[in-house]
């Protein structure tokens, strides 16, 4: 065999073993169609095998007409005949139905077949809430690397996930920006040397507003995001910092390191997306434009780095980097989160489950914006005698239940 023959085979193989096949959970959210802007952009490194959303048929109709993914499913069931028939016969003339069409389910448990189908390496969680659980538990289940894009998934589920995915020796891989930075800064730094995780918030839609005019809140004003582009419960989260707070718990789980140890810092640029400071007091950071492929893409890809033409951080242009502590009044979801992570168990579940019903009530403009905390420490608060601290993982479906009505009952009797 020649040399430049043996050269060819080998980048052909080399080509060949890079293309990674994926699966995505929450398409059409804004994790979802970042994601597939990723896979639209690199088809030579990723191939989707699956695809599952929760309600829009259009936009999921058109996901799969263009990707063509083997399985498909959509939450909402009494869409199912809508999405059949999308993917049987497309509106738009230019586009030539699915042949072979794919298996297409719908329902909480087509969502769970998804995540587990096939031949994917790796599954993108882009659900949001604890509706992301028991795919991600399937998917481990079946041997898949996890690029966590769902919070939840460790916050409600990590006694229970973390131990599942030792036993399967499935990686979690973070896809936010911030565990990303961390995973990042982490590469070739011995475990003994890490002394804090230090996370950064934008400090959300209020940052800049006197803590006195908070009463004055509207949804509108919560749910616009000074710099990221997001879901509207999400956009909430970062307004009370409740993203921030839920986050140091994912840490804690992701990276092993105590409540004590994990800071988080005001920094209005978004540039600096989290740090790690060493033994030696050396600090590590992660910097880059606010934007959420880079950390999906590098969840995806990882060992390996991937070229892309986006634009590069240019410090210049990026100006002033400033920070400062978190104001307490202002942000008392804060601390709610370090209690509820410090107490462990099955806490933290039912503090997210409080936040996502809360955060829901105040959407539909059902409570104000400065009952959400008060209606989730009431419940913390409502939960402590019956914690449990060795969660299964009924215990933790058990408890998000509970908690979800408990919020209800608490706004409904008006004693907020």
């Amino acid at each position: 065999m020649s040399y430049s023959t043996e050269s060819t085979i080998k980048k052909i193989l080399q080509a060949v073993a890079f293309v990674k096949a994926i699966t995505l959970l929450g398409s059409t959210g804004s994790i979802g169609t970042q994601t597939l802007d990723i896979v639209a952009s690199h088809p030579d490194q990723f191939r989707l095998v699956g695809i599952a959303a929760g309600s829009n048929v259009e936009l999921l109709a058109k996901q799969v007409l263009q990707f063509k993914p083997e399985i498909v499913a959509i939450c909402d069931e009494s869409k199912l005949g809508e999405l059949k028939e999308a993917l049987a016969k497309p509106s738009q003339g230019e586009i030539a139905p699915l042949n072979p069409q794919p298996i297409i389910l719908a329902g909480e448990s087509g969502i769970v077949e998804v995540a587990r189908y096939g031949d994917a390496e790796a599954v993108v969680t882009g659900i949001v809430g604890c509706a992301g659980l028991l795919p991600t538990i399937a998917a481990i289940k079946a041997g898949k690397d996890i690029a966590l894009a769902n919070k939840e998934t460790l916050i409600a589920g990590g006694p229970v996930v973390l131990p599942l995915a030792k036993q399967h020796n499935v990686k979690l891989l973070p896809a936010d920006s911030e565990h990303s930075a961390i995973f990042q800064c982490l590469q070739g730094v011995p475990k003994a040397g890490l002394k804090r995780l230090l996370l950064t918030a934008s400090g959300g839609a209020f940052r800049d507003w006197p803590t006195k005019d908070l009463p004055k809140v509207t949804m509108a004003d919560a749910i616009t995001h000074p710099n990221w582009s997001m879901g509207k419960k999400i956009t909430v989260d970062s307004a009370t910092l409740m993203n921030k707070g839920l986050e140091v718990i994912e840490a804690h789980y992701l990276f092993g390191m105590d409540y004590d140890h994990i800071d988080i810092v005001i920094h209005p640029q978004s540039i600096i997306h989290s740090l790690i400071e060493l033994k030696d007091t050396s600090v590590l950071a992660q910097l880059g434009w606010p934007d959420m492929r880079l950390p999906l893409l590098y969840a995806l890809s990882w060992p390996e780095r991937i070229y892309t033409d986006w634009e590069p951080l240019d410090l210049v242009k990026s100006g002033d980097l400033t920070f400062r502590e978190p104001d307490r009044q202002k942000y008392p979801c804060m601390d709610l989160a370090y209690a509820a992570g410090r107490a462990g168990g099955t806490m933290t579940a039912v503090l997210n489950a409080a936040n996502e019903q809360a955060v829901a009530l105040f959407l539909e403009e059902k409570i104000h914006y400065l009952d959400i905390a008060k209606v989730i420490e009431k419940v913390c608060d409502r939960h402590q005698k019956d914690l449990n601290t060795a969660p299964g993982l009924d215990d933790i479906l058990a408890v998000d239940q509970w908690a979800r009505t408990a919020v209800t009952e608490q706004v409904a009797s008006a004693v907020v």
